[in-house]
């Protein structure tokens, strides 16, 4: 069994500050575009091995669930059965349209409780370390901004491990 956290964040034009050192009484600036193009990147991590699994989509509905699902279960360790903790977002619901691969089960987190998801803590990472103070041409940047984020996170499995560590959701061996 392994354990999963997965959530979905947007990146784009109206992106976000990062906290910067500055003398006191200073106020370092910053760009900000206002445009608004942008993009979500579903993405899940397994601590435990330190690796993780995205996809960067136009939207955040079912069908992407679908296809981010059938990503993550490529990433499962052959064998293995995936509980992927998630938000209670409705494209994450049980139903008709969602199809779960045979190795992932979903476990819903309570509602209104991110501080329990560990993928919360991974996007203000990336937010903090490669995705803010930007102004992005068009959407191709924006999806590569991202896919450079993500890859440069992965490329780590120490800083997955580090970021997505919780005690009470470490599987214990008997």
């Amino acid at each position: 069994m392994e354990i999963w956290f997965q959530d979905e964040a947007r990146v784009g034009q109206q992106g976000t500050h990062a906290y910067v050192w500055a003398p006191i009484g200073a106020r370092p600036l910053m760009v900000r575009d206002n445009r608004h193009d942008s993009a979500y990147i579903f993405g899940a991590i397994c601590p435990s091995r330190g690796v993780g699994a995205a996809m960067i989509t136009p939207a955040a509905n079912t069908e992407m669930m679908n296809l981010h699902l059938d990503e993550i279960s490529t990433q499962v360790a052959p064998g293995a059965c995936a509980v992927m903790l998630c938000d209670r977002a409705g494209w994450h619901q049980h139903g008709p349209n969602l199809r779960l691969p045979e190795n992932i089960k979903l476990l819903p987190l309570p509602p209104y409780s991110p501080e329990l998801n560990p993928m919360e803590n991974v996007w203000n990472y990336l937010r903090q370390n490669k995705l803010c103070s930007t102004v992005w041409d068009s959407y191709d940047d924006i999806i590569e901004a991202c896919k450079n984020a993500w890859n440069w996170l992965i490329a780590d499995p120490d800083r997955i491990r580090s970021i997505g560590t919780r005690d009470w959701a470490t599987p214990v061996n008997v």
